[in-house]
């Protein structure tokens, strides 16, 4: 199975940006781990940060029949961008959104997210280990898919 996992803007600067927040890790700490995660699992992962929203859309048009999955933490881009999901739904690749901090307990504009409805899970406030439970969705997804065919 392969995964690409995207984080959006600012993403870049975990570690440094409101550790109070996101924590002291950085964004190549969650790589790191998520790698380790997945070590013996099966898995490829493909990781891309962008700050940019329509090089976010490139990439998940790019994925289209290279990728099984998709995770992504479109950060800021959860409350402004239509042109995000509507690429996630246009490439036909299943994505799970995930973000560090609890959105629905922060500022009432982070409580909107336009990304929700093109996935097919939403994990929030649980900083990296979420991404390990989108990794997770994505092997119960597979797993599913195979008893299914078997029978």
């Amino acid at each position: 199975m392969k995964l690409l996992v995207i984080n959006g803007p600012n993403l870049n600067l975990l570690g440094i940006r409101e550790p109070e927040i996101y924590g002291n890790k950085t964004l190549a700490d969650l790589e790191r781990e998520l790698r380790e995660y997945c070590a013996g699992k099966d898995i490829e992962l493909e990781f891309f940060q962008s700050n940019h929203e329509g090089a976010i859309v490139d990439r998940i048009q790019e994925a289209m029949g290279r990728c099984d999955g998709i995770i992504i933490n479109p950060a800021a881009y959860t409350h402004t961008s239509i042109a995000i999901p509507d690429a996630i739904r246009a490439s036909g690749i299943p994505a799970v959104e995930v973000h560090l901090s609890d959105i629905g307990s922060r500022e009432s504009y982070r409580r909107i997210s336009y990304t929700t409805d093109a996935c097919v899970a939403v994990i929030s406030g649980r900083h990296f280990e979420g991404y390990k439970e989108a990794v997770d969705i994505f092997r119960k997804k597979l797993y599913n898919e195979l008893l299914a065919n078997t029978k």
